[in-house]
């Protein structure tokens, strides 16, 4: 037992290690950019387009549930009905959108990226770029990445923007209040900034996310079992890493 927490150390410094060289040995070079900047756009429109839908919804239930229940917690208070949107709009755009959104994706895009390398890598696809000259870790790792970096913050906004308007509408619909006072307590409150953090934060899990999975599905062995394994370890990290980049960042900048 003594020795059990020593090689549990071991084994994830020498993860993070093999983490960090995989992204130095596809960043490395910037000649090569222009053999992978024609695969970003389709990543882009794979991994934040085609994520909307789904975004929208999950912001929209967000901003519905944080409205409702700052409703039911200042129900007994002597605040005024404008204090819910002055609590609801900040929350959203530093926390709550970013958060939700995030771990969508997580289960989402980072389920999908890991899969797909993670099944190239088995059946020895990612060898035969290898065996063509190319670097297979550059052109599979950096459109995917850079990607994500960038719509992330565009998902966030649109998870703020319809968690915001379903916020109002609820309040209005449930009684609470009207969906001019919600915006009204919103704007008394609001800050330039908690725009600006939320979206350092969300690029932040886009890089997370994008390279975790990647990471997972180039290191993928075992087959179809394989696979599976490494595609449930992204999406775990990736959440993990989601709440401790969350942590660091509202640390250093709040």
């Amino acid at each position: 037992m003594r020795f059990a927490l020593p090689h549990t150390l071991l084994n994830s410094t020498r993860s993070v290690g093999n983490y960090c060289l995989l992204l130095v040995h596809a960043f490395r070079s910037g000649s090569e950019f222009r053999l992978h900047k024609q695969n970003i756009l389709p990543m882009m429109a794979q991994i934040g387009v085609d994520a909307i839908p789904v975004i929208i919804l999950s912001g929209a239930f967000s901003g519905v549930v944080l409205t409702v229940q700052t409703a039911y917690m200042l129900a007994s208070s002597i605040l005024t009905n404008d204090a819910i949107g002055a609590i609801v709009v900040p929350s959203l755009m530093l926390e709550l959108s970013a958060l939700v959104a995030a771990l969508v994706m997580a289960s989402r895009a980072g389920a999908s990226i890991a899969a797909e390398l993670g099944t190239m890598k088995v059946t020895e696809q990612v060898d035969a770029l290898e065996a063509m000259g190319l670097n297979a870790a550059a052109y599979l790792i950096v459109p995917r990445v850079i990607a994500g970096t960038l719509m992330f913050p565009l998902l966030y906004i649109v998870a703020c923007t319809s968690g915001i308007a379903c916020g109002a509408f609820a309040g209005e619909l449930l009684g609470y209040l009207t969906a001019q006072t919600f915006i009204s307590g919103a704007q008394q409150y609001f800050l330039v900034f908690d725009v600006f953090f939320g979206l350092i934060k969300t690029g932040a899990f886009g890089f997370v996310i994008t390279s975790i999975a990647c990471w997972k599905g180039l290191t993928a062995t075992g087959g179809a079992e394989g696979v599976g394994r490494c595609t449930t370890e992204a999406v775990v990290l990736s959440c993990v890493m989601i709440l401790f980049v969350d942590y660091l960042l509202a640390e250093l900048l709040l």
